[in-house]
C-alpha cells in the first residue's frame, strides 16, 4: 500500500513536469525548470525506498531522496526571491549552492562513515525492510539548512505581501500555501503520529501544481521584458497593461507621470478601485471590446493632450489582455485647431513634424539594433560601420543606371536598404548570452546556435513591423536579416540559397558585413590590413559575393578604406 502511494506520487510528478514543459515560456524563471526536473527524481527515490529488499538498496534510495532536501528547498527559496523581486547576488547563490552540495556529499557517507548516519541497520519484515538508524552530526546540519531555507522563503513571502506593490498578492498567496505545507511535511510528521510513510514527496507534488499557476501568471507581470519595451521605457511613450478582467499588470514611468494614480495601485488589482482610472479607461475598453476599430481617444491633463491607443496585449501570439500606448499629442492638436486660419503655416509645421517623426522612427530602429549589439562582446560599432559601408556601396551602384533598372533598384530601394542595414543582426536578441557573449571562438554546437540569428531576425522584424504602412521596407528589412549570410555558391546559411535566389539587398549587405568583420578587431582575432581584407574579398567574388557587384565594391574601396582610417584616427 505504501509502495503504491509513492508510485502514484511519482506518476503525478512526471505528469506535472510534462504539463510544465508544454507550457514552458522563455520568460519562466530558471528555478521553475530546476524544481520540475528534480521533483520526479526525488519521488523515484521514495519508490525505490519502499521496494528495497536489502540495506544497500535502501541506502541508494535515501541518497536519491536527499537531493530534495539539499537542493529542491534551495531552488524553491531562490524562486520565491526572484518572483518577489528580491535581489540575491550571484555570490550568495553560489555560496548557498556550494553549502547544499557539501551537505549532500555527506549523504554519500551513509553506510561507510558515521557522519550523516552514525549507524544504520535493516532487518526483513512482513511489509518490507525494518530500518533502524542513528543520526550523525551532518544530519543535524542538514536539518538546520532546511530550516534556514524555509525560514528565508517564508520571510520573503511575508515581506512581499506587506511591502511590495510590484508583486501580486495572488502570487504571494500561491507561494505561501506550498511553503507552509512543505514546513508541515518536514517538521510535523511526528506531531501527527505518522511513521510508516513520508509526507514530503506529497508536499513536493503539491508544490509542483501550485507553481504551474505561478509560472503561467508570472511571465505576464514583467511588462518591460522585451526589447521594444526597453526602448519605450527610456523614451516619451507611456504604456499600461491590463488583463481581460481589467486587473492592473504594470506600466512604465512615463505612464505613471501622466496618471499619478498608477503609483498607488497594486499589481493584479482591478483599476475600478481607482475612480479616476475607472473614469478614464473603463468606457473606452468596453467600446474597444465591441468594436476593435474604436481604439483611440484623447486624454487632457493640465495643458497637455495625450493620445491613448488601445491594443491587445499578446504573449507568444495569444491575446492576454489590453495594452494602452500613450503619446503626447499636444502639438498635433494645436496644429489641427490652427488649420482654418493658418493653413499654410500649418503645412510647414506638419512637414517639420513629419521629419521629426521619421527621424525618431529611424533612431528607434537604430536604437533597437544598438541594444541588440550591446549584448555582443565582440562586435562593438559593427552596425554603424556596416550601415555606412552599405551607403557608400549604394553611392557607386546608383551611378550605373542600366544595372539599377535591371535589378529594380529605385530611390525607395536605396532609402530602404540604408535604413534597414542596422537591423541585419537583430536576430541576435534570441541568441543565448552564454553563446553571444563568449570571449572566444565558437564551438560547432555554439556556431549552430549563432546561425539561428538570421531566421530569428526575420521573425522578430516581421512581428515588429507588422501592420506598418511601409510594406516595401518591411520586406526588404526581413530579407536582409534573413539572408545576409547566404553565399552565391550555396554554401551559406540558413537556407543554402545560391545565385539570384538570394535577394539583391542581402547580397549588398553581405559585402559590408564581411568587410567590417575582416578589418575590425574581435575578441578572437586582430584586425586585418586593408590589403589582406581586399585580397579575401576579391577571391570571394562569385563564390561568397555576387560577382556583378565586384566593380562597385572596387570603385567604393578607396572611400571605404578612408572611412575606416578616419575611425581609427578619431
Amino acid at each position: 500500500m505504501i509502495a503504491t502511494y509513492y508510485l502514484i506520487l511519482f506518476y503525478f510528478s512526471i505528469l506535472l513536469t510534462v504539463v510544465y514543459v508544454c507550457l514552458w515560456h522563455r520568460h519562466f524563471n530558471v528555478n521553475f525548470s530546476l524544481i520540475y526536473a528534480f521533483v520526479p527524481i526525488v519521488n523515484v527515490g521514495y519508490v525505490f525506498m519502499s521496494r528495497a529488499s536489502i540495506l544497500q538498496e535502501y541506502i541508494l534510495a535515501v541518497k536519491i531522496i536527499y537531493i530534495g532536501g539539499c537542493f529542491l528547498i534551495l531552488f524553491i527559496t531562490l524562486n520565491i526571491y526572484d518572483i518577489c523581486c528580491i535581489r540575491v547576488t550571484r555570490t550568495i547563490r553560489l555560496i548557498a549552492l556550494l553549502i547544499s552540495f557539501m551537505v549532500y556529499l555527506s549523504v554519500f557517507s551513509i553506510g561507510r562513515l558515521p557522519i550523516f548516519y552514525k549507524d544504520i541497520t535493516a532487518t526483513a519484515g512482513d511489509n518490507g525492510l525494518i530500518v533502524v538508524k542513528t543520526y550523525g552530526i551532518m544530519h543535524s546540519v542538514f536539518y538546520g539548512l532546511v530550516i534556514i531555507y524555509l525560514a528565508l522563503g517564508m520571510g520573503a513571502i511575508i515581506y512581499s505581501f506587506v511591502n511590495k506593490n510590484e508583486v501580486s498578492k495572488r502570487t504571494v498567496i500561491l507561494f505561501f500555501v506550498p511553503e507552509l505545507i512543505t514546513i508541515i511535511a518536514f517538521f510535523g510528521q511526528k506531531a501527527f503520529g505518522i511513521n510508516n510513510f513520508e509526507l514530503v514527496p506529497a508536499a513536493y507534488v503539491f508544490a509542483q501544481f501550485m507553481y504551474l499557476l505561478i509560472a503561467h501568471r508570472s511571465c505576464m507581470y514583467d511588462v518591460a521584458d522585451t526589447s521594444i519595451d526597453s526602448i519605450i521605457e527610456t523614451g516619451d511613450t507611456g504604456f499600461i497593461s491590463l488583463d481581460f478582467a481589467k486587473n492592473y499588470l504594470g506600466s512604465n514611468q512615463v505612464a505613471k507621470n501622466i496618471f499619478n494614480e498608477l503609483e498607488d495601485i497594486r499589481i493584479d488589482t482591478p483599476i475600478t478601485g481607482s475612480p479616476s482610472l475607472n473614469e478614464a479607461f473603463m468606457s473606452r475598453l468596453e467600446a474597444f471590446d465591441k468594436d476593435g476599430r474604436d481604439d483611440k481617444f484623447f486624454y487632457n491633463k493640465d495643458d497637455r493632450i495625450y493620445l491613448v491607443d488601445i491594443n491587445h496585449l499578446y504573449d507568444e501570439g495569444v491575446k492576454k489582455g489590453y495594452q494602452m500606448v500613450i503619446t503626447d499629442d499636444t502639438q498635433n492638436q494645436k496644429y489641427i485647431k490652427m488649420l482654418d486660419n493658418y493653413n499654410a503655416d500649418l503645412e510647414r509645421e506638419v512637414e517639420d513634424k513629419t521629419r521629426d517623426i521619421v527621424r525618431i522612427n529611424n533612431n528607434l530602429i537604430k536604437s533597437m539594433a544598438v541594444m541588440v549589439e550591446s549584448r555582443d562582446n565582440s562586435t562593438g560599432g559593427h552596425i554603424v560601420r556596416t550601415s555606412d559601408v552599405v551607403e557608400i556601396l549604394m553611392d557607386e551602384i546608383v551611378k550605373d543606371k542600366e544595372f539599377t533598372e535591371n535589378r529594380g533598384i529605385t530611390k525607395d530601394f536605396v532609402k530602404a536598404i540604408i535604413k534597414a542595414a542596422p537591423l541585419h543582426d537583430i536576430g541576435k536578441i534570441a541568441v543565448d548570452d552564454a553563446v553571444l557573449r563568449k570571449p572566444g571562438r565558437f564551438t560547432d554546437e555554439e556556431f549552430e546556435k549563432m546561425k539561428q540569428h538570421a531566421p530569428e531576425g526575420a521573425k522578430v522584424l516581421r512581428k515588429i513591423l507588422e501592420g506598418t504602412n511601409d510594406a516595401y521596407f518591411k520586406v526588404l528589412a526581413e530579407n536582409i536579416a534573413h539572408y545576409h549570410h547566404e553565399r552565391m555558391d550555396g554554401s551559406g546559411y540558413p537556407q543554402g540559397l545560391k545565385g539570384d535566389e538570394i535577394p539583391i539587398e542581402a547580397r549588398i549587405m553581405a559585402i559590408a558585413d564581411v568587410y567590417d568583420a575582416l578589418v575590425s578587431k574581435r575578441v578572437y582575432k586582430d584586425a586585418m590590413s586593408f590589403e589582406e581584407a581586399d585580397s579575401i574579398m576579391m577571391e570571394s567574388m562569385g563564390k561568397h559575393f555576387d560577382k556583378s557587384l565586384e566593380k562597385y565594391y572596387v570603385a567604393a574601396r578607396p572611400r571605404i578604406e578612408k572611412y575606416y582610417t578616419d575611425i581609427e584616427q578619431a
